[in-house]
């Protein structure tokens, strides 16, 4: 079977930095934050291009105290995609705000800016872009409309370590910029992990303060926080693995341009070819309008596949009381029921590539596609 993603490969590739690095924590006592989510954090600060970064355990806690750090709270509403995963609006959630969710693009699959320009009222006070799948969202048109408005950007680039947009990081555009470092990221912790990035050093103290109970002074605790602290570990794994992420994100772009090749004259939309943007194809979905056979059939070849994501927020059941039914959002609505993520991880092969899209080209013959209709 060919995974859609080989975290054995990976490990394989760097056992003995990785090992030595944890031992060297271990042996150091140093286990919440610490030296190593220090040193992690400077170096990460630095690759994206941001003045500072802060190291915390999650994706999500990033996003939580992103919208903290900018004052938003109850009665205020934040614009987000309805395409993405559901920590972008459960975020949201957490600061007791509004989630007002906008539609796809049909051709880059990210939110669409002029749904963002519909979708501000009185009470808008921030814009949550997704870079979904490791492409950036169209940032000059969305960072004009925020400009006009006066509204902060928090980029969720949880997917998009090492993208760029006209040469600027993700994640360094807007306001605050977001990331998970959930295994299965282009940069990936062993366990969980997340951090922010921006150029605000306000900002900044404000969210490493949130992190750690908000405290100014041992045991002095000055506003209610949370405990998001990074473990030290963590922090050593994620250096370990950032001075690698360049070489990564290079192969995976060679795989992305196999595919494409290999795809090409297949009857498949493939993500559309960028133009400002760098993409570092954290996932690399096609649509077919019979993806669930597609999926099916190359389960069979030997190929494993995923779907992100196979249902958008407005139809999660826990966000029911949004008040979006089938129907509100038919881009993202479409792209939910025709995604198909195929294996990328640098350490997949030509070979498996080739063996890949021959299994789609036989599913997609039309031999095979009356005998699927009969």
């Amino acid at each position: 079977m060919i995974p859609l993603l080989d975290l054995r490969a990976q490990y394989a590739g760097i056992k003995a930095e990785l090992d030595a690095a944890v031992l060297e924590t271990l042996a150091s006592g140093a286990y919440v934050s610490g030296p190593k989510v220090d040193a992690f954090e400077k170096s990460f600060a630095a690759y994206t291009g941001a003045r500072q970064a802060v190291a915390l355990n999650s994706g999500t806690s990033a996003l939580h105290l992103a919208l903290l750090a900018l004052g938003i709270g109850p009665g205020d509403e934040v614009i987000a995609p309805a395409m993405t995963f559901v920590a972008t609006v459960a975020a949201i959630r957490y600061a007791g705000a509004t989630p007002v969710l906008v539609d796809a693009d049909p051709l880059t699959w990210n939110i669409d800016p002029a749904g963002i320009a519909r979708a501000i009222t009185p009470r808008t006070r921030a814009i949550i872009p997704v870079h979904l799948h490791g492409r950036m969202a169209d940032m000059d048109a969305i960072m004009a409309i925020a400009a006009q408005r006066g509204l902060p950007v928090i980029e969720d680039a949880a997917q998009a370590h090492g993208a760029t947009w006209q040469g600027k990081g993700a994640g360094t555009i807007g306001a605050i910029g977001c990331f998970s470092f959930y295994p299965g990221k282009n940069l990936g912790a062993c366990g969980e992990g997340g951090g922010a990035v921006t150029n605000d050093p306000a900002l900044a103290a404000r969210m490493h303060k949130l992190r750690d109970w908000g405290q100014e002074g041992r045991y002095n605790h000055v506003e209610h926080a949370f405990n998001y602290r990074m473990d030290g570990i963590q922090g050593a794994i994620l250096s370990v693995k950032l001075a690698h992420l360049p070489r990564w994100t290079e192969r995976r772009r060679e795989v992305a341009a196999l595919y494409d090749t290999l795809l090409a004259e297949l009857p498949v939309q493939l993500p559309a070819k960028p133009t400002a943007l760098e993409h570092v194809y954290h996932v690399y979905a096609l649509r077919h309008p019979d993806r669930d056979r597609l999926a099916h059939g190359l389960m069979e070849a030997g190929v494993a596949t995923g779907l992100h994501y196979p249902r958008p927020v407005h139809l999660q059941p826990a966000y029911a009381d949004l008040g979006k039914g089938p129907g509100s959002f038919p881009v993202a609505e479409a792209l939910a029921a025709e995604f198909l993520s195929l294996p990328i991880f640098p350490e997949l092969t030509p070979e498996q590539q080739r063996h890949i899209a021959g299994a789609l080209r036989d599913l997609l013959a039309p031999a095979s596609v009356t005998s699927h209709a009969a």
